[in-house]
């Protein structure tokens, strides 16, 4: 389990010209990829060899335990500029610095479950397509490179340095 926050020791990470058309759709696929993981365990393929699915809503609900409550006002940022067809944000978080271990954690679970989706016999969900995976790795790396020191990289400076 990660730590806590607490007022002190806390690291600023900004994500800076996030693309909301991207994170939409990013968050339309693991959407429906978790919905369909709780549909499956709680059905008669609950008894399925993989454990990708069930550790992965564990991580899930974990790291919603641990972070939901200091996230909430860039959620609703989010939310918000979307719905008013904004095409950019810039965010700023104070976490603690475990968030790095929970976001690599959160990558490997991810990773699995695309490989899980491409092997799998059960699903219709399929692995994240290109964009939603270059943008994961953005996302989630911005926490990582920047509790390790970096400094932040927009999307599109991200896209041009990978490609």
């Amino acid at each position: 389990m990660t730590e806590p926050a607490s007022d002190s020791g806390l690291v600023e990470i900004r994500i800076v010209g996030l693309p909301l058309d991207v994170w939409s759709r990013a968050q339309e696929h693991t959407d429906g990829l978790l919905r369909e993981f709780t549909l499956l365990l709680a059905g008669e393929a609950a008894a399925i060899e993989s454990r990708t699915p069930r550790n992965l809503l564990q991580l899930i609900e974990e790291l919603e335990a641990d972070y939901a409550g200091i996230t909430t006002e860039q959620a609703e940022q989010l939310q918000s500029a979307f719905l008013a067809g904004q095409r950019t944000i810039d965010l700023t978080y104070r976490l603690p610095p475990g968030v790095a271990a929970a976001c690599r954690r959160l990558e490997t679970a991810l990773d699995e479950a695309d490989e899980y989706c491409r092997n799998g016999q059960y699903l219709l969900t399929l692995a994240s397509p290109p964009e939603v995976l270059a943008f994961r790795r953005w996302f989630l790396g911005q926490f990582v490179d920047q509790v390790e020191g970096s400094p932040p990289q927009s999307w599109e400076a991200w896209l041009a340095s990978s490609a």
